[in-house]
């Protein structure tokens, strides 16, 4: 789907189509009609909002062992170490994200293999911070089997009061899942569900015993049937 980013793109396809059709248009008077149908009084203002995208969405630099694990790469989201907040990393909505459905996120996550802990548990831990966050800012962890399959996963999404959301000072965050004998990889990160700033710090991995962690499963959420009335 083309965005406001595309408008030169958009103008001279619109050139084109109008020419074989035996109708000119100028270039200029093609931006202008493009920057109306934005919603743009003109193309200097929808120009000037180009220029400032165009600086907001500089790629961030990835600290080294991680990476970029959104699978959207229209731009809606960027992440990254934060240039004015050493030791940080964050991830923040582009004001290209401002149409898109709450559901809608990006994660900066790490892979590691999960040998070191067979047989017992990991527990994860970061310090997290947001702002303006309409949505959910949390961390995550899963375990995975030969088939990449997820054999354990958490990320508190349904423990109600525990995701960061609106603007809030640092909040430590922590999870701790058991690791089967038969995983074979880990992975683990923190995410932003929605629009608005999260900065993750402080992050921690450690082997624990298999006592200590629950054995989280993805795919159901009880242990047990439960209201199967609707109550």
């Amino acid at each position: 789907m083309h965005t406001f980013m595309d408008a030169k793109l958009m103008a001279k396809l619109l050139r084109q189509a109008l020419a074989e059709r035996g109708r000119q248009l100028s270039h200029s008077d093609s931006l202008e009609m493009v920057a109306r149908q934005f919603g743009f009084a003109n193309w200097n203002i929808l120009s000037a909002r180009i220029d400032t995208m165009e600086q907001i969405m500089k790629p961030l630099p990835i600290p080294e062992g991680w990476q970029d694990g959104n699978g959207n790469r229209d731009g809606y989201f960027s992440m990254g170490l934060d240039p004015e907040r050493p030791g940080c990393a964050v991830i923040s909505s582009t004001p290209l994200a401002d149409h898109l459905p709450a559901s809608q996120f990006a994660t900066l996550s790490q892979s590691i293999a999960a040998e070191p802990y067979l047989g017992n548990a990991i527990r994860v831990e970061c310090e997290l911070a947001s702002e303006n966050l309409d949505g959910s800012g949390t961390i995550w962890l899963r375990v995975d089997g030969q088939r990449a399959n997820a054999i354990r996963f958490d990320n508190l999404l349904d423990q109600p009061g525990v995701p960061l959301g609106g603007t809030q000072d640092w909040r430590r965050f922590s999870i701790a899942l058991d690791v089967p004998e038969e995983a074979v990889s880990i992975h683990f990160g923190f995410l932003l569900r929605g629009r608005g700033k999260l900065w993750a710090r402080s992050f921690a991995v450690e082997s624990i015993a298999a006592t200590d962690a629950p054995s989280r499963r993805r795919g159901y959420r009880n242990d047990r049937p439960t209201n199967l009335g609707f109550a």
